[in-house]
């Protein structure tokens, strides 16, 4: 005859803490995640760096003239001629977070 050796298991009060800890954790990293992410999109200025260089060629190209004022997405883009001097300046300022990128360029006198 087999003898059956008694097996030491966890109670269900220990599996249901177990779980709930495991669950936490998930939601508190699920969380942390979640902002990285969302402030990585709202810091993003990607889109509008690429409007000013855009914005920048079509003034080197004589497509626009100065003083030129356009609304991008929530971006107020503005280029102006610096007074007495050789430089133009390109000014994006967002109308939501006030967050301004600002670029001077030398002018090409032709």
């Amino acid at each position: 005859m087999v003898i059956l050796r008694k097996v030491k298991a966890s109670t269900l009060i220990e599996t249901l803490v177990a779980t709930v800890l495991i669950m936490v954790i998930f939601m508190v990293a699920s969380m942390i995640l979640n902002n990285l992410f969302s402030s990585s999109i709202k810091n993003s200025t990607r889109a509008i760096n690429a409007k000013l260089n855009e914005t920048e060629y079509l003034y080197k190209s004589a497509k626009i003239e100065l003083p030129f004022y356009e609304n991008y997405e929530n971006w107020i883009i503005v280029v102006e001629s610096i007074s007495n001097s050789s430089f133009y300046s390109i000014t994006a300022t967002n109308e939501t977070t006030k967050k301004v990128l600002e670029k001077e360029i030398y002018k090409n006198e032709n």
